[in-house]
């Protein structure tokens, strides 16, 4: 019964990394999908790899936390690690249905506390010490990226001028003998070098997104010793590439092109304070809520972007517009060089969707309550002594 136990939890544990791979993806490498500087399958494939790297390297230590520390005592019987890990993934599962990127590390802690409710053996501090980290880091994400749209966005667009031209970065001369990189018709060295560190901090999100939730997909199988570390990290990050490669599509839908215009220069400041809080956490040991921080990042930063248009442009008289961008929106050239742009001045009413954010918002907090709730509905009344 044991080894058929282990088995089924193996399958399980596939199944959440499987959807953590479709989850966030789309956090990490939308706003680069969103902008063509990089393919949906080339996001899935680079956040295969780089999310492995993360589990690999900083990630153990968020195992640990996941797996033994929330739980006083005995560590996960294996019918136990079984239930937890099947609410996750059933969890995420139904969140990558509806296309909304679920906080992974939320709902992987939250059906944890859930069984350490319903046993009695919760570690309430450690529990309190996740939660407050929860609700500062998204504010932190929210008002930094806030503050950098409002007042420094254009200053730093201007300098990286990373606006995506029409056709490919780069092409392949073949007019010598052998076949040599040039850059594409009408791309500009600034621009390949801005298209470039894009990719470099998807990567950057990708391995910070390994490092906080290869936890979620193996944890309980490796406190409870089923699975050696190496073992448990190797099989999540196979699992998160498949599922990165697969279903991460609708996410990547979502998060590149329905919740906000995120030109190249603004995924670069949104990935990188995302990011770097998430890695910042799993340093500390500490299962980041990864979705949330990226998302209220990028909400963050369209409220500031838009502040600062109601403050700068009030009103748009049609004798100061340019001509149309690429994307088809007028550019207010007020008080600026009508040729200038550079500066990604967007209409207010693109820069972040409110319907579509409450409704990624609804979806980050509604998936956790789901796991949490059915944890401690399943181990406060359902008999496992049989198979425990």
């Amino acid at each position: 019964m044991t080894e058929i136990l282990v088995l089924v939890g193996l399958v399980v544990a596939v199944f959440v990394g499987f959807n953590i791979g479709g989850s966030n993806t789309g956090v990490a490498f939308g706003p680069a999908v969103g902008s063509r500087t990089v393919s949906k399958l080339g996001a899935g494939v680079l956040m295969g790899i780089f999310a492995l790297f993360g589990g690999w390297t900083v990630g153990r230590r968020v195992v640990t936390t996941l797996g033994s520390d929330l739980i006083i005592g005995d560590p996960f019987t294996v019918a136990a690690s079984v239930v937890i890990l099947l609410f996750i993934g059933l969890a995420l599962f139904v969140s990558n249905l509806f296309g909304i990127p679920a906080s992974t590390s939320m709902t992987a802690v939250g059906a944890v506390a859930g069984y350490g409710l319903a046993t009695d053996r919760l570690a309430v501090q450690l529990i309190m010490e996740i939660v407050s980290w929860w609700l500062v880091a998204p504010i932190l994400g929210f008002w930094l990226s806030a503050v950098v749209g409002r007042y420094v966005y254009d200053d730093i667009a201007s300098v990286v001028a990373i606006d995506r031209s029409d056709g490919p970065l780069v092409i392949l001369r073949r007019d010598g003998v052998v076949p040599v990189p040039a850059l594409g018709a009408g791309t500009t060295p600034r621009e390949l070098t801005g298209s470039l560190l894009v990719v470099a901090i998807g990567c950057f999100m990708a391995f910070s997104a390994g490092a906080s939730n290869v936890a979620n997909a193996v944890a309980p199988l490796v406190g409870n010793g089923s699975l050696s570390m190496n073992a448990g990290i190797l099989l999540a990050g196979g699992a998160i590439a498949i599922g990165a490669l697969t279903i991460a599509r609708r996410t990547l839908e979502t998060m590149g092109n329905e919740l906000t215009e995120l030109p190249l220069t603004a995924a670069l400041v949104v990935a990188t304070v995302s990011a770097t809080l998430v890695t910042v956490l799993s340093l500390l040991g500490i299962p980041a809520s990864f979705v949330v921080i990226a998302t209220m990042s990028t909400v963050g930063l369209g409220w500031g972007r838009e502040t600062t248009r109601e403050r700068s442009y009030p009103v748009a008289d049609p004798a100061t517009l340019a001509g149309p961008t690429r994307s088809g929106i007028e550019t207010v050239a007020a008080g600026r060089d009508s040729a200038d742009t550079s500066l990604d001045v967007d209409e207010p009413a693109t820069l972040y969707r409110p319907v579509t954010t409450a409704r990624v918002i609804f979806m980050q907090n509604i998936v956790p309550a789901v796991a949490t709730v059915g944890a401690y509905s399943v181990f406060s009344y359902v008999e496992l002594a049989a198979v425990m």
